[in-house]
């Protein structure tokens, strides 16, 4: 099936997609269920009201009893803690989550937190960064967040007497002989590993650890009413770095994310609590798209754009009105982020056209430049990504190292693709959807061509279609108020868990599509579908599909793939469409 700009599809399992007779068979609601394979009242009752007892043992993760135990032991003597994290949300709040935790149990403990500043130092751990703190008196250090191929930073620790625990999701070495040389490697999905779930961020490992530290600490599966409470007011910086990292967003990442989002406006965290306020949303909902779109960013944009130091202080140590300073300090860099980012955008769109690398026989966009901030280009590639529908890797140039990002689309590893052409690169490291590179600039065009040859191998045509995955079929008229507000049950929505996207076939457009927004920028919509007993009519919005409107008149039948919404205005609740797509029918 093929839309005007969008391949459909309906999800993996749901051969036969149910056919609008079944409508008054089925209800809504319960096909959507089964599109996402819940099927039976339990598996909903797991997903839509998921228990903090979901959660699993972390004492199943590989290595923690070894970390947890480290901890205790170099807190307890009084030596040096150094939690190194990554300069992402993800790594942020991975590492305040195990400051807040070690500082429940021992208020006195010689701790301190650290991020490497990502233009001048890099991701992650760093042989430099390690040999500082050492020199510095660090006894301890464990990674958030990173570390998973640091071999040589933990050979050098080895050698200077420095003791190191990474904490890491990121993609192992395939040869588990070519993991760093570490006292203990906590990690869901290294070799060996019998964690039951393989897709936690870093806050989540975190989140894992400060909770097995904490019964290690106490020597019992219960902790005082206290240290729970500290427990469980780590959940919404868990729920940061999920969302931010956009992991899938089904199991425990679920669980932790549901639990997150209910807490956040009320936690103790007063940097936290200043960062929601500055931002506009104490008195709104704040679900996973207000965490994507305004939290993460300003918490991102302190690094990308200066150091991410203050953003960890934001959410650790600050109080009172350091507190606000800081989260207004982070909105207005995240303004310049946005500037710049816009900028690039713009000018990465002009050579990717201009180079043909948006042709049909191009499966790869690489481009470097040394204009470009290297804090930014990672999103940038994501627009890319949008725009062009192919993995994207953006490069800034300067002094003979190229250093950047690279993002992929669907059934395509972007980590895969670029072991495939180490021999060209000095690091690499990420996952399937999203990694960091670094290579000499001289080997950039042998790069440029391995990596393209590698695409255009293991990506077809169709992959460079942008797809719609659609939960099920449905009839105009059962897109009510009652079964949209049990459709956003599923939430929170992301990464494994989209908005759901229903089929409306056979529908009419009632009048002149409208051009709305700035410059006519999206397209309105009314909605007709005609039955035996009744006549149905739904008002939908088609984002950024303003130039679409010459194509789409009045009295036109069309199929359409739209999303569900509620929508509150001047006190009245009706439901809307958001369009996703539409296809031209016969009646």
């Amino acid at each position: 099936m093929q839309g005007l700009t969008k391949r459909w599809l309906f999800r993996p399992g749901l051969e036969t997609p149910p056919k609008l007779r079944q409508s008054s068979i089925i209800p809504l609601i319960d096909r959507v269920f089964r599109a996402r394979g819940l099927d039976g009242a339990e598996m909903v009752r797991q997903f839509c009201q998921p228990k903090l007892t979901d959660l699993h043992d972390p004492q199943l993760l590989p290595n923690i009893d070894l970390a947890a135990s480290k901890l205790v032991e170099t807190i307890r003597s009084g030596k040096n803690l150094v939690i190194f994290g990554d300069y992402d949300v993800d790594g942020i709040a991975g590492t305040a989550i195990l400051y807040h935790v070690i500082k429940a149990v021992a208020p006195e403990a010689n701790l301190i937190t650290y991020v490497p500043h990502r233009l001048e130092e890099g991701y992650g751990l760093s042989s430099h960064a390690l040999r500082q703190l050492r020199n510095d008196g660090a006894d301890l250090v464990i990674s958030v967040d990173c570390g998973i191929t640091a071999v040589e930073p933990a050979l050098v620790a080895k050698e200077i007497g420095l003791e190191l625990i990474i904490t890491d999701h990121h993609c192992p070495p395939e040869d588990e002989n070519d993991l760093p040389d570490a006292l203990a490697i906590v990690h869901p999905s290294i070799k060996g590993s019998d964690y039951p779930f393989s897709d936690l961020c870093g806050a989540g490992v975190a989140f894992k650890l400060a909770w097995h530290f904490a019964t290690t600490w106490c020597n019992s599966k219960r902790v005082g009413e206290s240290l729970q409470k500290t427990l469980l007011d780590m959940l919404p910086l868990a729920a940061l770095g999920t969302i931010a990292d956009v992991v899938p967003l089904v199991g425990e990442n679920r669980t932790i994310t549901m639990f997150g989002l209910r807490w956040i406006k009320q936690t103790p965290i007063a940097g936290l609590k200043a960062l929601i306020e500055v931002s506009g949303l104490m008195d709104d909902n704040i679900d996973s798209e207000k965490v994507g779109f305004i939290l993460a960013p300003r918490l991102n944009a302190c690094g990308r754009m200066g150091h991410a130091a203050d953003a960890l202080r934001l959410l650790t140590t600050s109080q009172g009105e350091e507190a606000v300073t800081i989260a207004q300090q982070l909105t207005q860099l995240n303004r310049k982020r946005q500037k710049t980012q816009r900028d690039i955008v713009d000018h990465a769109i002009r050579l990717v056209e201009d180079s043909g690398m948006a042709n049909d026989d191009c499966r790869m966009i690489v481009l470097a430049h040394e204009s470009w901030h290297r804090g930014v280009i990672g999103i940038v590639c994501s627009r890319l990504v949008e725009k062009f529908g192919r993995p994207t890797i953006l490069l800034q140039n300067e002094n003979g190292i190229c250093k950047g990002s690279a993002r992929s689309i669907d059934g395509y590893s972007i980590h895969q693709a670029l072991l495939s052409c180490n021999e060209y690169l000095l690091t690499y490291g990420g996952h399937d959807a999203a990694a960091g590179l670094t290579l000499e600039s001289a080997k950039l065009n042998a790069f440029t061509q391995a990596i393209s040859q590698h695409a255009k191998a293991n990506i077809t045509d169709e992959q460079l279609i942008p797809a719609i995955n659609i939960d099920c079929d449905a009839q105009l008229a059962e897109i009510d108020l009652a079964t949209t507000k049990q459709i956003a049950a599923l939430s929170p929505f992301g990464r494994a868990n989209p908005k759901p996207a229903i089929r409306v076939q056979k529908t009419t457009i009632a009048e002149a599509p409208k051009q709305i927004g700035s410059n006519g920028k999206h397209l309105s919509l009314r909605l007709r579908q005609d039955d035996s007993n009744s006549r149905s009519t739904l008002r939908a919005v088609w984002w950024n599909a303003g130039n679409l409107a010459s194509d789409l008149a009045a009295g036109m039948h069309i199929d359409v793939v739209i999303e569900p919404k509620i929508n509150v205005w001047n006190g009245r609740t009706s439901v809307e469409g958001e369009l996703k797509d539409v296809r031209l029918c016969d009646v």
